[in-house]
């Protein structure tokens, strides 16, 4: 089964629950992220501390 749950807050894409599987994260300000987003921010983050 797959559900929409929303948009990615950062690109606009359509993230979905995929069998019970949200296929994104939820930002502590309740925020919706696809992965691949997540991904770039983690990356920024990490190069931001060097």
């Amino acid at each position: 089964m797959k559900e929409l749950v929303g948009l990615c807050s950062q690109c606009g894409k359509e993230v979905f629950c995929l069998d019970g599987f949200f296929s994104g994260i939820v930002t502590e300000d309740k925020k919706i992220l696809c992965f691949e987003c997540d991904e770039e921010i983690k990356k920024t983050r990490r190069l931001a501390s060097l």
